[in-house]
Order: structure tokens, then C-alpha cells, then sequence
């Protein structure tokens, strides 16, 4: 069975190995007198296609928070950022609150438990974030 793909699964690959499989899927369509050799599908790719595509919407959707931030302080406006992402800006704001407010509690929970190198965003940091959140639509950050 086609499971997703681990967590630290480099992208590149993951869009690779789905590209084998779905075009193996595509010539399921080819006519039986198609008069080249091609490799067809089997139940095999399609569940690898699966398991990859559900693997790469979960990375993505993963780096959304992060790339937010990065845009807004490499001086993206939230306009911007909203049309990048086809939502409002207040819906954009919302997007990377929740992820900042992921990753404080992801770094208090590694506190917490006394690791040593906390994972996360510390409350420096997290004030620093949510600051980007209080800048107007169409103003970009200074510095």
C-alpha cells in the first residue's frame, strides 16, 4: 500500500516520482495500436500518484506560514501577499497568525519538556511576527 511520503522527503523528489507514475497513468489512454513501446499504469501507480500528490499538498500547505512571513519582511506589501495567495489581506494576516501561533506552542511544549534546543518560535520572536500582522494593507516593513 502507497502511504505518503516521510516528512523530510525532499519536494523535488516527491514531484519526480509522481511524474514517473502519472505518465505511466497517461498511457493507459494511448490506443492499443499506439506504435511506440510505452509502459502503462497498474493499480500501483495509481495509488503512488495518490500518496504522492496527498504527501506534496501537505509540504506545501506546511510552508505557507513561513513563506508568508518571509515575503512580509522581505517587504511584500499584505496586499501583496494576498494576491499571491488569491485571499483578502485580513485572511492572509489570519494565515500567518495561525502558523506563528503553531510554532509558540510548538516551542513551549520542547520547553516544557526541558529539550535543549526548543523547536518553534520563542516570545521574542513571536512578537516580532505578529507585529508584521499590524502593518496597513498596502504598507510594506522598513528595514
Amino acid at each position: 500500500m502507497s502511504t505518503p511520503a516521510p516528512a523530510a522527503t525532499p519536494l523535488a523528489w516527491q514531484i519526480d516520482k509522481h511524474t514517473e507514475h502519472n505518465d505511466r497513468l497517461m498511457n493507459l489512454e494511448l490506443s492499443a495500436d499506439f506504435p511506440y513501446e510505452v509502459e502503462r499504469g497498474d493499480v500501483g501507480d495509481a495509488l503512488a500518484v495518490i500518496a504522492l500528490r496527498e504527501s506534496m499538498r501537505r509540504d506545501l500547505e506546511a510552508a505557507r506560514g513561513v513563506r508568508v512571513r518571509q515575503a512580509v519582511e522581505l517587504g511584500a506589501t499584505w496586499n501583496e501577499v494576498a494576491a499571491a495567495l488569491d485571499v483578502t489581506a485580513d485572511d492572509a494576516r489570519a494565515l500567518l497568525r495561525a502558523w506563528v501561533d503553531g510554532q509558540r506552542h510548538l516551542h513551549q511544549i520542547d520547553v516544557a519538556s526541558g529539550r535543549k534546543r526548543p523547536l518553534g518560535i520563542d516570545p521574542e520572536e513571536y512578537a516580532a511576527v505578529l507585529a508584521l500582522t499590524e502593518l496597513g494593507d498596502d504598507e510594506a516593513r522598513h528595514g
